[in-house]
């Protein structure tokens, strides 16, 4: 029997302890550029946020592009790393389903770094563009590896395709209507319904 891995509702790699001034300064960093975008946010609107004075942020980042480099980067190697955790089954269906809850838990607890992702990657220089994306392709063909064990007469290309189309539905999530402030049942009633649908599809029921 394979090891039990994280469990799902550790999301992409949550932390518990207490934030250190960079871990917050990145968080705040993720809601305003999700908020505002990366050009619309200012180091002083950042220093703001966290209650420092826009230089003082200097002594963490050397600039905006720095931090968003570390945003970008960091999510990146997180959902990599949770996903190699959680591949390792001898039933891969039942792998399938831990990429599913952990991706989920993701999409659910952090959505302003996917909007930041989908806007803002183009912001970054060269070489950490290139190292996100690396590592994007990376977490992509993990799905596509574990989803082609599960069904092995599907081809690399439409194994591929369906696990964007399941990308493109768990990340739509910061984009779906919701309250204000949903309850923590409506939070976990939306993450049930998008785990259901990400399963069905993955099934690849013959056209």
């Amino acid at each position: 029997m394979a090891a039990a891995g994280p469990s799902p509702a550790d999301g992409a790699g949550a932390r518990t302890e207490a934030p250190s001034r960079r871990e917050q300064i990145l968080t705040e960093a993720a809601r305003l550029f999700a908020r505002h975008g990366f050009h619309g946010v200012s180091i002083a609107d950042l220093g703001a946020a966290v209650g420092v004075s826009g230089p003082a942020l200097y002594r963490h980042f050397p600039g905006k592009e720095a931090l968003l480099a570390e945003l970008l980067i960091d999510i990146s190697e997180r959902l990599l790393d949770g996903g190699r955790a959680r591949v390792h089954h001898d039933d891969p269906r039942a792998a399938l389903a831990d990429l599913v809850d952990f991706h989920v838990a993701f999409a659910t607890r952090e959505p302003e770094l996917i909007v930041v992702q989908d806007r803002d990657l183009a912001n970054l220089p060269e070489e950490p563009r290139r190292t996100v994306r690396r590592l994007q392709r990376t977490y992509v063909e993990l799905w596509v590896d574990t989803l082609r064990r599960a069904h092995p007469d599907v081809a690399p290309a439409e194994a591929r395709t369906v696990a964007h189309g399941v990308f493109g539905l768990l990340n739509s999530t910061p984009y779906a209507p919701r309250a204000e402030q949903p309850s923590p049942r409506g939070a976990d009633a939306r993450a049930a319904v998008l785990r259901r649908m990400a399963l069905a599809a993955l099934a690849v029921a013959p056209a």
